[in-house]
């Protein structure tokens, strides 16, 4: 019943504070540490009293002091803001709000779509940092220090380390694929999703930041047949059974050999238009068979063969929604966003 009191007479005062500075007064007295609610915590050390009555009684002090101290916030701000103006009342005959209804952004969207055909042929989703090493974003992919993406022009570096080494922001998410592999042992296959930096020019086609979607499979046997079976049921997945891709002589460090992947163009079906630039065919993404020095680098013996694949999200969004400008996906103006259901 003390307790209770205290308690009461704590809370009328505090709540009845003229000023700040009575309030602060107030709080000495009662929560300071020479106050009034320390000195019955320090009574809990009265060795008179049994373990389930301290227990007990720290429990309801405790409590006390919750609500006093949520008494001197709410008093704190009433005193900052002053009064707080008596609500209207709601008029009952005016329309009601429906309330919107949110809905994904058209990458997140596309993303969802690519990785879910890929899941559906049997490769599950893993995923990294974004803040990495040289060694996981180059080297261990086979690219050299002279190579024009490892300059500061091209590469995000970071003042901070990881450990010893100089730290980036991965300019792809093949570093995943790196760490992956350090830890597992073929056979497996994953597709890697995330987000990539490179320190491009803003325009209607680049960006200093984008989303890519790559692909691993590393297993005895595996060809390059294997690797266009694989891409032409995902592009048939993705943009319908009529898809059709080509595959072009490219080169990649990190693959050997390697290609080019175009779509046939799904707005003129191939016979040339102002989309693909009268040629019939869209740039979509980059494929190849592992080079063997990627597999050396992360301990794989000797004759491991795999293949892997990349491609931008943004570009499949491009194309999927007949979109000329990257910036569009990125100004958050609700008028491009609420033609995406």
């Amino acid at each position: 019943m003390e307790l209770d009191s205290f308690q009461e007479e704590a809370l009328q005062a505090l709540s009845g504070a003229k000023d700040s500075k009575a309030l602060e007064l107030l709080r000495v007295k009662y929560l300071g540490r020479k106050g009034a609610l320390t000195e019955r915590f320090a009574a809990l050390k009265d060795p008179a009293q049994s373990p389930a009555e301290k227990s007990r009684l720290g429990q309801q002090l405790n409590e006390v002091k919750r609500r006093l101290e949520e008494a001197l916030a709410e008093r704190t701000v009433s005193l900052q803001t002053g009064p707080v103006p008596s609500r209207p009342k709601q008029d009952l005959t005016l329309p009601g709000h429906v309330p919107q209804a949110g809905r994904l952004h058209p990458l997140s969207q596309t993303l969802e779509r690519i990785l879910e055909i890929f899941q559906s042929l049997g490769f599950p989703a893993v995923q990294g940092p974004e803040v990495e090493t040289e060694f996981n974003n180059f080297e261990a992919l086979n690219i050299p220090a002279e190579h024009p993406s490892r300059e500061n022009f091209d590469t995000f570096y970071l003042k901070t380390a990881v450990g010893t080494a100089p730290a980036l922001l991965r300019s792809h998410t093949s570093p995943v694929q790196i760490r992956f592999m350090k830890s597992h042992p073929p056979p497996f296959q994953v597709v890697v999703p995330g987000r990539v930096y490179r320190p491009d020019a803003v325009d209607a086609t680049h960006c200093f930041q984008f989303h890519q979607v790559e692909g691993l499979a590393v297993a005895p046997g595996l060809t390059f047949g294997d690797l266009k079976g694989v891409l032409a049921s995902w592009a048939q997945g993705m943009f319908g059974s009529s898809a059709r891709l080509r595959f072009r002589p490219h080169h990649f460090p990190f693959t050997e050999p390697s290609a080019e992947g175009d779509l046939a163009c799904i707005f003129c079906s191939g016979s040339g238009c102002r989309v693909c630039g009268r040629k019939g065919w869209l740039e979509i993404l980059g494929c190849g068979m592992v080079h063997p020095q990627v597999f050396k680098a992360v301990g794989y013996p000797a004759g491991t063969v795999g293949f892997a694949f990349g491609m931008g999200v943004e570009r499949i969004a491009m194309l999927l929604h007949g979109v000329e400008d990257i910036r569009l996906f990125y100004e958050n103006d609700l008028r491009f966003l609420r033609q995406f259901p």
